[in-house]
């Protein structure tokens, strides 16, 4: 199983975080794919996702945080499954000496995520 985590915008207007997979052969249709890469010992503050997306972590590892104080971290093949584009957002940190290299896969609005939630 593919490891995943579920960053969302709560009613309270917060960022909050589920842990769980991706499912297995289940085909959705992309809108776009990017890749990009940040140093290592990078940090980003504050901010909501800017579009709903896939974020795959081919190498780094790092510590991402919720406003409330939710934490989880990213390692080299987890998914972040990013949906909250409103709200307090979230920040991270890079905490190993390697440089975060990611995929964005990018979904239209009404895409349902192949997100399964650990039990």
């Amino acid at each position: 199983m593919i490891r995943a985590y579920k960053l969302y915008t709560g009613e309270d207007g917060h960022s909050h975080v589920i842990e769980g997979t991706v499912a297995n052969r289940e085909v959705k249709d992309a809108v776009s794919v990017m890749f990009n890469e940040t140093a290592p010992h990078s940090s980003y503050d504050w901010h909501p996702a800017p579009t709903t997306q896939y974020v795959i972590t081919l190498s780094g590892t790092l510590l991402f945080e919720t406003y409330l104080g939710e934490t989880f971290t990213l390692e080299p093949g987890d998914v972040l499954i990013a949906l909250d584009t409103t709200g307090s957002g979230h920040k991270w940190k890079l905490i190993d000496d390697q440089p975060w290299r990611r995929m964005y896969v990018v979904f239209n609005n009404d895409t349902t995520y192949n997100f399964v939630p650990n039990v």
